[in-house]
């Protein structure tokens, strides 16, 4: 077996689509090394593949079942693996080639000179007591500042907002079930966040095995965002980089799983 660099801090202090056209709302394909811009893939559910300042972070890699039946193994190398729970839809660092780091609490990091911070939410809305805690990432990357919230299930207190503050890009879960948001509870989050880009995750696709899954279609989520702009992309990546960010509004993309 080969050997990780798992790192369990524990919380070390809570303060310390290629393709797509280059405008405000329709972000610019970049290079993979431009340290200007950050070049995000879906990879399925709720994990992410973000390269940019010379470094690849892989977010919540997960075992192809449930709702994750007909997504491929996110069989990809990163120099950081992010990790929000250790439930079976995304804590598979097992399924990660090579040798990155791998963070699983919450706390404080530093790779490559990028910062990172996990702060720590409930995985369901009694407290944690059903499903634990999850873990939501929070760093800068290419000049835009990012927050994965993983798999979040309860709505955000006022320290949690403190520490998150307000994020370029968020990506939210969206399709309900015991574990995570539901349409309601994501836009209610957004509105608490009030980022400049939404990035949907963790909601009913084609890949699921339904008879085993108990989220709900984006377009639910979709529905309640109307007034912000929202567009569906025919592709699995974006690149986004600062001045492609919206001044005055939120933006909704969705990748396409391919």
């Amino acid at each position: 077996m080969k050997r990780r660099q798992l790192i369990r801090y524990g919380s070390i202090s809570i303060l310390t689509a290629l393709g797509a056209i280059a405008t405000k709302s329709s972000f610019a394909q970049t290079n993979d090394t431009d340290s200007s811009s950050v070049k995000i893939q879906y990879l399925g559910h709720t994990c992410f593949l973000f390269t940019g300042n010379g470094l690849k972070v892989l977010v919540n890699p997960f075992r192809p079942l449930g709702c994750t039946a007909g997504y491929n193994t996110p069989n990809i190398e990163a120099d950081l693996v992010l990790i929000s729970s250790f439930l079976l839809d995304e804590g598979a660092v097992e399924e990660v080639p090579g040798n990155p780091q791998i963070f699983t609490e919450s706390g404080d990091y530093q790779v490559k000179g990028v910062k990172f911070q996990g702060i720590t939410t409930p995985h369901d809305r009694e407290g944690g007591r059903r499903f634990g805690n999850n873990i939501a990432w929070r760093w800068n990357q290419g000049g835009v500042t990012i927050l994965h919230l993983g798999g979040a299930a309860a709505p955000i207190s006022l320290e949690e907002k403190i520490l998150m503050g307000t994020p370029d890009i968020l990506l939210i879960p969206v399709g309900g079930g015991a574990k995570a948001y539901n349409p309601a509870e994501a836009k209610q989050a957004v509105d608490t966040l009030r980022p400049r880009v939404v990035i949907p995750t963790q909601y009913l696709t084609d890949a699921a095995d339904e008879a085993n899954c108990d989220l709900v279609a984006v377009d639910e989520f979709l529905d309640l965002a109307q007034g912000m702009e929202i567009k569906k992309l025919d592709v699995n990546r974006i690149a986004i980089k600062p001045s492609d960010l919206p001044e005055d509004q939120t933006v909704i993309r969705v990748l396409q799983y391919s």
